[in-house]
């Protein structure tokens, strides 16, 4: 495998580097859970962001659907090296096929979940993420979402479409189960848990009686994420460099946090092929994880160093608080 760079600790290992090549360099069952957001593409294999002009690149793929193809690989060898019975989890959305006011869009979401299904993945569910429409309407300009459109002609509006994390189960039997012996211990959300409830936190009796995690947990199992804090991400402008779209806007850390804490065990490590500014490492790294990420856009990386850096002097200090 080719390395730009690398910076390896006992908490994480980060690389500037392709992640096909990458992931498949990796022992197999040696991961416990992926999350990732794959470069968002069509069904013919077009992308809706490039970000950068490496022909390595997912997002450079051209029209006849060459996305998939190297998709299909990274999605076969994810399987393998992902322990049995394991999870990994993909960050989506539907992909508008044009702008021309007349829209029609791509079952991005769909054509993943065939494409996991393919290599022996169970699919289990999805979290739909909301986003605010105006918003959407601002990052993509797409003219189905502008109140004009509704004044002209309202048949040709659109949907802002949330964003969703698709869940796949690995084949086989797990051999490791993930445990919460005391329930949940943290809420990654915008909500305000009732006061009372703070007592239950740790609760060591019958867990049907632990109200504190209860209470979670009934945010968490739910398809509708509304309570994502949307601007709760990595510092990622200084990232940007003049190939970019200027479309750099890292996963949520809540919705990292809640995969990482629901589908992983405390030590366990933790894969994303196409890491970005750091986010699923850092999310991983902080909450008592082993993260390892590969990206192949250099700005990208030299942040990802800075912000996963970050997140182990945090965990650190966490560690020393808890067991000092």
């Amino acid at each position: 495998m080719a390395i730009a760079e690398q910076v390896t600790t006992d908490k994480y290992s980060i690389v500037n580097g392709d992640c096909v090549t990458g992931v498949e360099a990796m022992p197999t069952d040696s991961v416990h859970l992926s999350i990732y957001s794959p470069p968002f593409a069509t069904r013919n294999g077009a992308c809706l962001y490039q970000y950068s002009s490496d022909p390595r690149d997912f997002s450079n793929c051209d029209n006849g659907g060459h996305f998939f193809e190297h998709y299909d690989f990274l999605v076969s060898q994810i399987a393998r090296v992902t322990l049995p019975g394991r999870l990994s989890c993909v960050h989506c959305t539907d992909i508008p096929n044009s702008n021309s006011g007349r829209d029609s869009y791509s079952d991005f979401p769909g054509d993943i979940i065939r494409l996991h299904e393919k290599h022996g993945f169970q699919y289990i569910g999805r979290h739909g993420i909301w986003k605010e429409p105006l918003a959407v309407r601002l990052r993509t300009m797409q003219k189905n979402l502008a109140h004009q459109t509704l004044t002209l002609d309202s048949t040709l509006c659109g949907v802002a479409s949330m964003d969703y994390l698709l869940l796949f189960r690995n084949a086989g039997d797990n051999p490791i189960p993930v445990t919460h012996p005391v329930g949940l211990l943290d809420y990654c959300g915008e909500r305000i848990m009732p006061q009372e409830l703070q007592s239950f936190r740790g609760y060591e009796g019958k867990q049907t009686e632990n109200r504190f995690s209860h209470w979670i947990w009934r945010q968490y199992a739910s398809s509708f994420w509304d309570d994502i804090r949307i601007e709760r991400v990595l510092p990622f402008k200084a990232a940007r460099d003049s190939e970019d779209e200027k479309h750099v806007h890292p996963l949520q850390l809540d919705v990292i946090e809640r995969a990482v804490i629901l589908r992983s065990n405390p030590g366990e490590v933790v894969l994303t092929p196409f890491m970005g500014v750091g986010s699923e490492v850092y999310g991983a790294v902080e909450n008592g994880r082993k993260g390892i990420g590969f990206e192949l856009k250099p700005s990208y990386y030299r942040q990802a160093v800075k912000n996963v850096a970050a997140a182990a002097d945090i965990r650190k200090e966490q560690e020393g608080f808890n067991f000092g």
